[in-house]
C-alpha cells in the first residue's frame, strides 16, 4: 500500500496542508498505482482530466484553504451518475453516451476541491444487490473473492474498502448503498430522499432513488453528505431539510430491533447478529424486539409488485435491445410491463398505508437496528439462484426508501469465518444526522480495521461538526433535566449535549413567585461562573419554544468559560430588585438541593 492509499479526509487534508503543490504529483502517482485490471473500475481518469480539476483549485487553496475542505480528495463515483466529459453506462456498454455536465452531487463535491478519478462498476441499471450482473464482470468481495461484493454499487464499495479513495459515491433503491457496505467492513450513508440532487444520475426508481455516500469511517461520510447534498430547484424530487429532526441519538437510545429475524439458515450471520446486539447494550442502548410483519410486507412491494414498473419507464427504448442487457436484468426490469395504471395506484395506497404503521411504530423508539443483510453468498451461488439471493439480501433494505426513512449501514463484529457483517440504523426522513452521532459512537466503541485496508481507527474519533439546522441552548433552571419544564424541550426533540459552566461574569438569583420556582441568570461587572446544560434544539422548532417562556425572562446570548456564544435564558433587570441572589451556589441545582428555597 501506498502512503495515499487508506487516508481519511482529515488525512489528506494534513497531507496537503504540508504542500498544497503537490497536489498533482500526488493523484498522479496515486492514479498509476491503480492495477489496470481492477474491474471494480469501468473508467479512470486521464492525466489530462486530473489536471483539468486540478487547475483552478490551487489559486483557490492559497487564498483560503477554508474555501475547499476537500481540497485534491480523490473520490469514486459509480458509473450511472454523471462526470462531465466522461462516459455514463450504467455498466450497460450500449447505453453509454458523454456527459454533459456534473450531476448535481459531484459539482458540489467539485467546488469543495474533491478529485473524481474513476467510474466504479454496478450491478447493471442499478438492478441488483449483488454486484455480479455487469458485462465489465463481478466484482469480487474484499475480503474474500469467492464471494459477491453486494451491489448494485459494488465497484464503489470496493475501491472505498481497500483505500483507493477517500470516498465514493454509490446509489440506493432497494439497498444498493447499504448491502456493499456490510459486505466490505464499511460505511454507507443511505440520505434521506431528496437531500442530495438526482440531477444527473441514470434514474433505476425515481421516486424511490438517491445518491448515497461509502466512506471509512461516519464522520467522513457526513462531511460528505453535508458537502454534496442540498436542495437542487432543477431536481424535482429535491427537498430542503426542514430543520425539525434531533441533532443526536440519546447516550442510551431504545432502539428497535426485528423479533425473531431470519437468516436463511446462515448460522454465522445471526451469531455475528448476536454478538453486535450484545455490543449495542454494552454501550447503553435497550433494545425492544418488534413484529417485523409490516416492514416484510413493504419490502416485497419493490420487486414483486407494480412498483417494479419504475425501473421499466427508466430503461426505455433499452428494453427492445434485449441482446444488449444483463438477461436477469432484462427479466426483471421487462416485467414492469404486464401492470397496469389501476395496478399502481392500488400499490401506491397499500405503500401509504404500510408506511404509515412503519413510521407509527418507530415513533415509540430512538431508531430502527436490522442486520444490514441476513446473509451473504459465493459468486458461484449466485449463479445457481441469482433472484432468490439477491430477494434475501434485501430482506432489511427494500423497505427503507418506500417508506421514505433514513439509513445508516455501519460495520458490526466479524463472522467466525472473517467475513463482514454489518448493521444498519434506519429512522424518519431527516433523521440522518441523529444516526450519524451514534455511529461515530458505535466506530469508536468497535474499534474494527477500516474496511479491508488493515488500518485501525484514530484513537480519538472526529466528531460530528456543530449542526446549523440547531439551536445550541443553555439552560440554567426549570429547564435542566430532570426538572419540571425539562419536557419543553424533549418533546421537541431536543438533545442534551453537555453539561458545562458560563464565563466567570453572571450572577444567578432565585425569582419570587414563580410556578414552577425558576432561576434568573444576568451578566454583571463581578460574578461567577454558574452551571448550565447545553441542548441542541431543531432549528425550525426553536421558535415553539420561546413562545412558551415568560416573561420577566427571555432568551439571548450567553458566554461559556471557553468562549463559546450559545443562546440561553436570561432575565428581564426589574425581576431582580426582590431576588435572592444565589449566585454563591454556583448553579440551580446546588441551590435546590440546600433546601433555602422555601421562600420563593
Amino acid at each position: 500500500m501506498t502512503a495515499t492509499m487508506g487516508l481519511t479526509l482529515q488525512e489528506w487534508q494534513h497531507h496537503y496542508q504540508r504542500d498544497a503543490q503537490s497536489v498533482y504529483a500526488t493523484l498522479e502517482n496515486h492514479l498509476a498505482t491503480l492495477p489496470a485490471d481492477d474491474n471494480a473500475w469501468i473508467y479512470l481518469a486521464t492525466p489530462e482530466q486530473l489536471r483539468a480539476q486540478i487547475a483552478p483549485l490551487l489559486p483557490r487553496y492559497r487564498e483560503n484553504p477554508a474555501s475547499l475542505p476537500l481540497f485534491g480528495v480523490p473520490f469514486a463515483v459509480k458509473d450511472n451518475i454523471d462526470v462531465a466529459g466522461w462516459p455514463t453506462s450504467a455498466a450497460c456498454p450500449a447505453f453509454t453516451s458523454i456527459a454533459e455536465n456534473d450531476a448535481s452531487a459531484v459539482a458540489n463535491l467539485k467546488a469543495a476541491g474533491a478529485v473524481v478519478i474513476g467510474k466504479t462498476n454496478l450491478d447493471q441499471f442499478a438492478t441488483g444487490l449483488v454486484g455480479t450482473r455487469s458485462p465489465f464482470g463481478a466484482v469480487r468481495n474484499t475480503f474474500n473473492p469467492a464471494y459477491v461484493s453486494g451491489g448494485s454499487s459494488s465497484g464503489s464499495a470496493s475501491v472505498l474498502a481497500r483505500g483507493l479513495v477517500a470516498f465514493s459515491l454509490g446509489t440506493d433503491t432497494a439497498g444498493s448503498g447499504r448491502v456493499p457496505a456490510a459486505f466490505n467492513n464499511i460505511v454507507g450513508l443511505k440520505p434521506t430522499k431528496g437531500w442530495l440532487s438526482a440531477s444527473g444520475v441514470v434514474p433505476a426508481c425515481r421516486l424511490n432513488d438517491t445518491i448515497s455516500v461509502f466512506a471509512l469511517t461516519v464522520a467522513d461520510a457526513w462531511r460528505v453528505a453535508q458537502l454534496a447534498g442540498g436542495y437542487d430547484a432543477s431536481d424535482a424530487y429535491s427537498r430542503a431539510n426542514p430543520g425539525t429532526a434531533p441533532a443526536a441519538l440519546p447516550a442510551e437510545p431504545r432502539l428497535a430491533i426485528p423479533q425473531n429475524p431470519p437468516f436463511f439458515g446462515d448460522s454465522l450471520a445471526q451469531q455475528a447478529w448476536e454478538n453486535a446486539l450484545s455490543a449495542l447494550q454494552a454501550g447503553g442502548a435497550t433494545l425492544c424486539p418488534i413484529d417485523f410483519s409490516v416492514f416484510h410486507q413493504l419490502a416485497e412491494q419493490l420487486y414483486y409488485g407494480p412498483w417494479v414498473a419504475e425501473r421499466t419507464v427508466a430503461a426505455g427504448d433499452m428494453l427492445q435491445r434485449a441482446q444488449e442487457m444483463d438477461p436477469v436484468v432484462h427479466g426483471i426490469i421487462a416485467s414492469g410491463e404486464r401492470y397496469s395504471a389501476v395496478d399502481a395506484f392500488k400499490a401506491e395506497y397499500l405503500r401509504a398505508g404500510l408506511t404509515r404503521r412503519i413510521q407509527q411504530t418507530l415513533a415509540q423508539f430512538d431508531a430502527l437496528v436490522v442486520p444490514t443483510s441476513p446473509t451473504i453468498r459465493t459468486i458461484e451461488e449466485m449463479k445457481q439462484e441469482p433472484v432468490l439471493y439477491n430477494s434475501q439480501f434485501g430482506t432489511y433494505t427494500n423497505f427503507t426508501n418506500l417508506a421514505d426513512l433514513s439509513a445508516l449501514a455501519l460495520p458490526g463484529p466479524l463472522r467466525a469465518d472473517g467475513l463482514p457483517a454489518g448493521i444498519t440504523l434506519i429512522a424518519p426522513a431527516w433523521h440522518d444526522r441523529a444516526l450519524a452521532s451514534f455511529g461515530v459512537r458505535w466506530q469508536a466503541q468497535l474499534a474494527l480495521p477500516l474496511g479491508a485496508t488493515g488500518k485501525m481507527p484514530a484513537a480519538q474519533p472526529q466528531a460530528l461538526p456543530d449542526s446549523p439546522l440547531h439551536v445550541r441552548l443553555a439552560v440554567v433552571g426549570a429547564h435542566l433535566s430532570g426538572m419540571p419544564l425539562n419536557h419543553q424541550l424533549t418533546t421537541r426533540d431536543a438533545v442534551r449535549v453537555e453539561e458545562t459552566v458560563t464565563a466567570a461574569g453572571y450572577r444567578l438569583y432565585a425569582l419570587a413567585n414563580t410556578q414552577p420556582a425558576k432561576p434568573g441568570l444576568a451578566r454583571a461587572r463581578q460574578g461567577a461562573a454558574i452551571a448550565v446544560e447545553l441542548w441542541d434544539i431543531p432549528l425550525a422548532r426553536f421558535g415553539e419554544f420561546v413562545a412558551e417562556v415568560p416573561a420577566p425572562l427571555g432568551i439571548g446570548t450567553l458566554e461559556l468559560a471557553d468562549g463559546r456564544l450559545v443562546k440561553g435564558f436570561i432575565c428581564e433587570p426589574a425581576a431582580l430588585s426582590d431576588a435572592l441572589d444565589i449566585t454563591e451556589f454556583g448553579g440551580w441545582r446546588n441551590w435546590l438541593a440546600r433546601g433555602e428555597n422555601s421562600h420563593v
